[in-house]
């Protein structure tokens, strides 16, 4: 096992630990998701050894070369942004597609789910902060495509996904974390079928601690696990 890797991982838990320590949250209750775009398998092998059983992918066919070595050592996650003509690759083993932004593609990951016959859990991707740059389903639409998404059968909704903008002071990104809190709360109010809001998907390397303060409950992290920082 690498040991620097193991000791990321140690740095990267104790301070999801003191994050939820502060706002009264049980660290236990926090997911990690170890994202491993550009991340060789062996790498990937060590984390595992140390302790990570959920692996974040961002490109489709990266994801399908280490799922063909890793099979089921770990549970597969798919963060990136989905292309509808790429589902087909990935529906037969992803466990949780974090990424989901239009109704186009749910409706794609729906008819892959039924040929598949099985239930596709996914996210549903926001884009909080609003930047251009970034994928997601505006909040002002939000309401009503969950209202649409129940229409699809083979999909469950998890929860809500965001990235929050890149920038010095992390502490700017309080605002976005703390508006999908209130808005997965507003989609549990509606009390759909096939919306269960298990998780807030939010914080990753460089905002993890501010996004668990404000609620999250799974971050994803790649260089702080891999490259030390």
């Amino acid at each position: 096992m690498s040991l620097v890797i193991a000791q990321n991982l140690r740095l990267i838990r104790d301070r999801m630990a003191k994050a939820a320590s502060r706002v009264g949250r049980n660290p236990t209750e926090i997911k990690l998701v170890a994202v491993t775009k550009n991340v060789p398998v062996l790498e990937i092998n060590q984390a595992i050894e140390a302790g990570i059983t959920d692996i974040g992918e961002n490109r489709v066919q990266e994801l399908r070369e280490k799922f063909g070595k890793l099979g089921n050592a770990a549970t597969w996650h798919f963060v990136g942004h989905l292309q509808t003509n790429k589902v087909k690759y990935i529906i037969d083993f992803v466990e949780l597609i974090q990424s989901v932004d239009s109704l186009k593609l749910a409706q794609e990951i729906q008819k892959r789910a039924q040929r598949a016959n099985r239930i596709q859990k996914v996210l549903v991707e926001v884009n909080v902060s609003g930047e251009e740059s970034k994928f997601g389903i505006d909040p002002q639409k939000l309401m009503s495509f969950m209202k649409e998404i129940t229409k699809l059968d083979h999909i469950v909704v998890k929860g809500l996904m965001t990235l929050a903008p890149l920038v010095e002071d992390t502490e700017e990104t309080r605002p976005v974390f703390r508006t999908l809190r209130e808005l997965g709360e507003d989609v549990r109010k509606l009390n759909l079928p096939q919306i269960e809001m298990e998780y807030l998907s939010m914080g990753m390397t460089n905002d993890f601690e501010i996004a668990i303060e404000e609620g999250s409950n799974m971050v994803r992290i790649g260089t702080g696990i891999f490259k030390g920082g």
